[in-house]
């Protein structure tokens, strides 16, 4: 996937929405929304993809969302491409951002995190 895209999982082993359980199922929206926020505060996409992965070889593995910025230039670099044909080709192609990228990212990243980690927690005083 490319830079900038984060990936929401439950801490418990599940391989589907529909596992999840009253109290997991009640945080994961706010949580898919705050990470929304912080993806498209930090990338400035032209859309943000919200979409679960869980397949493995040849079942279900794992839930993973991923939560992806596509920005005109990523659409560019493949050909205009969306939605799932721009999602099939990111992997086949192999064009991973550097580790480097990443970790600079996710450093960014956590401050935004943090303050909605603060207000939520004001929230509850």
């Amino acid at each position: 996937m490319n830079l900038g895209t984060l990936i929401v999982g439950p801490r418990e082993h599940i391989v589907a929405i529909a596992q999840l359980d009253d109290t997991a199922a009640a945080e994961l929206g706010p949580l898919l929304r705050d990470t929304a926020r912080v993806v498209e505060t930090l990338c400035q996409p032209e859309q943000t993809y919200v979409c679960t992965w869980s397949h493995g070889h040849d079942a279900r593995k794992h839930l993973h969302i991923a939560v992806q910025p596509v920005t005109t230039e990523v659409r560019l670099r493949y050909g205009g491409l969306r939605s799932e044909q721009l999602q099939a080709r990111m992997p086949a192609d192999g064009d991973e951002p550097e580790v480097t990228e990443v970790e600079q990212f996710c450093e960014r990243a956590r401050e935004p995190f943090r303050g909605i980690a603060d207000s939520s927690a004001e929230d509850l005083c």
